[in-house]
């Protein structure tokens, strides 16, 4: 049987707000099998010289944490405001349902370190784009955003034009 990523993927209709179909991926995350297979497939989108991996909160950290380890690369939590407990920088995004902010700590990146972003999906591109702006402020280089799913439709790879992307899934 082959595998399917989309196998594990639920819609899940009006959440968080009416309007929005949810891409779920607990179900993914619960099957070991497939949350194995999940992240050999991330691993062969990404390049092997990474200095740091960035997980966008909350969901960005499951499969970032996993890449990092594999690519014997540090791993970085991006956190809205107040969560972090150290000084961090600070950026704004716009996301399909509303605008927020999200924190980095200001010694996560080191000047001309390699940073491999990672998130579970991109929808508008805000999310993406505002931690590309925390890891250029910090003096690191975006080597690539990666995500496990894409919503083509909404166009957010328009935001990270210069950039170079991946993702698993299409939508």
């Amino acid at each position: 049987m082959v595998f399917k990523i989309e196998n594990y993927i639920r819609d899940v209709k009006d959440f968080p707000k009416e309007g929005i179909v949810f891409k779920d991926i607990t179900p993914l995350l619960a099957d070991a099998d497939a949350l194995q297979k999940t992240t050999e497939e991330l691993l062969k989108l990404v390049p092997s010289d990474i200095d740091k991996v960035i997980g966008i909160e909350a969901r960005g950290f499951f499969f970032g944490s996993l890449l990092a380890t594999h690519l014997n690369a540090g791993f970085v939590p991006v956190r809205k405001p107040g969560k972090l407990p150290y000084k961090t920088f600070e950026e704004s995004y716009a996301l399909e349902y509303g605008t927020d902010k999200l924190c980095m700590h200001i010694d996560a990146i080191k000047k001309g370190e390699s940073v491999l972003i990672h998130d579970d999906v991109l929808a508008t591109g805000g999310t993406a784009q505002a931690v590309a702006k925390l890891v250029e402020k910090a003096g690191g280089e975006v080597v690539m955003l990666n995500f496990l799913i894409e919503l083509s439709f909404l166009n957010g790879k328009d935001k990270l034009e210069g950039y170079q992307t991946s993702s698993l899934l299409t939508y």
